[in-house]
């Protein structure tokens, strides 16, 4: 099942969603502010990207330069602790698969979503299992 994290008037969230809608991809929509990420769903986020923290948290943010928060010198749990409280400071939208994770819109790349549809299954150690078992029967 495809995750996507967005946050309202986002307008890279809304052309994924447009794009995942036209393609007939089932997707499962997070809206940062209004759904409260738990640190495991963080921790999973950030072992799925290839350069670290730096692919999904905008150290441009305005709670981070404001602050002067050093991000880099935080343990994991420390930084899941930070990002539950302060969600804003994620790069919107994610996009989430078993398969690939994909940050920001970027036509190309998420043509891989599309590609691997009929293919991808989550696995019961994914953070959304529960949710994709629930879509997965009503299939």
């Amino acid at each position: 099942m495809i995750v996507v994290y967005t946050s309202p008037g986002c307008s890279s969230c809304r052309k994924v969603k447009n794009y995942l809608k036209d393609n007939n991809l089932k997707f499962i929509e997070k809206n940062i502010f209004n759904t409260l990420l738990n640190k495991e769903e963080i921790k999973y986020l950030i072992s799925r990207t290839d350069n670290g923290t730096d692919d999904i948290i905008s150290k441009r943010s305005k709670i981070i330069q404001q602050d002067l928060i050093d991000i880099d010198s935080m343990s994991i749990n420390e930084l899941c602790d930070f990002i539950v409280e302060n969600p804003s400071i994620l790069k919107r939208p994610i996009i989430i698969d078993d398969r690939n994770m994909q940050v920001g819109y970027d036509e190309e790349e998420i043509e891989l979503f599309k590609k691997l549809k009929s293919i991808s299954t989550c696995e019961d150690q994914c953070p959304h299992f529960d949710t994709c078992a629930q879509i997965r029967s009503e299939r």
